[in-house]
């Protein structure tokens, strides 16, 4: 299910306008002398009306502090005052106006919360974690990461993918001592997940667990949860460690929890730098 709020608007092009031009919606659909406007999986209605909704609060939220600081930096001469800590809610945040008085938030969460992102968002925004916080992921949220693990493809629909739970101290710091700083970032959080195949229930061992693993990484982060994707641990010394069958292939070891930090994206390649074809 999806939803949206509308609001009545007296300055509906100027109202359109500021938040497209200020806070870089799009519009998703206009119609019938109405607009909704969208950003990430907020979707947001105006109607050009004789009377205007002001009351509430429209929130917009962020996965970090500098995303929250790049838009104060846009209403600076605007905003009620500086961002600021309110310890109650565990936010980050400031406060400005529309042009019809309404209340706009800008925050971020400095607690872990649970999935709101859209594909397309989720695809964006998702990167390495090698910093952890020592709160553990609840189990709950452990099953839902592994519930949207089982519609991994595969190929003829082999479903031979496997992940284990390694929790035990010692065994992550030993994990995380086999490939010297490449595999560090695996003691530094709760747990790791180790993701494999088996070569046979499956004539593409290699590719089903790259999938899976990919899977995983991308649910984690649909959660909230950080990972960092180890390679390289298809090794007797690994699967004696962890007991992993002799014959299986481990795609992946990956650090699992909560990330210390969120860190603004690196740069990334234009399309055409990588894709050959398009017109």
């Amino acid at each position: 299910m999806s939803g949206l709020t509308f609001h009545r608007s007296t300055k509906y092009k100027e109202t359109i306008s500021f938040y497209r031009e200020k806070i870089g919606m799009s519009i998703w659909l206009e119609q019938g002398g109405c607009t909704i406007l969208q950003k990430g999986n907020f979707l947001l209605g105006f109607c050009d009306r004789d009377e205007a909704d002001t009351e509430g609060m429209i929130t917009f939220f962020f996965e970090t502090k500098e995303e929250v600081d790049l838009y104060y930096r846009k209403f600076k001469e605007s905003a009620a005052a500086p961002p600021k800590i309110t310890e109650q809610y565990r936010i980050y945040h400031f406060f400005t106006k529309d042009p019809e008085g309404r209340n706009v938030e800008f925050q971020t969460f400095l607690h872990p919360v649970e999935s709101h992102m859209t594909g397309s968002m989720l695809l964006k925004s998702r990167r390495s974690i090698r910093q952890f916080s020592d709160a553990l992921l609840p189990e709950a949220t452990l099953r839902n990461i592994f519930e949207e693990c089982r519609y991994v493809p595969t190929s003829c629909n082999s479903q031979a993918y496997y992940f284990k739970v390694i929790r035990d101290r010692e065994i992550l710091e030993k994990l995380s001592a086999i490939r010297g700083s490449s595999s560090k970032p695996i003691k530094m959080a709760p747990m790791a997940v180790i993701a494999y195949s088996d070569p046979a229930g499956t004539g593409r061992p290699e590719q089903d667990g790259a999938i899976a693993s990919t899977y995983f990484v991308l649910a984690a982060a649909q959660h909230g949860a950080g990972t960092c994707w180890i390679g390289g641990m298809d090794r007797e010394d690994v699967k004696e460690l962890t007991g992993i069958g002799k014959n299986m292939h481990i795609a992946m070891v990956t650090p699992l929890g909560w990330p210390e930090e969120r860190k603004a994206l690196p740069e990334r390649r234009m399309v055409n730098e990588f894709v050959e074809g398009l017109n």
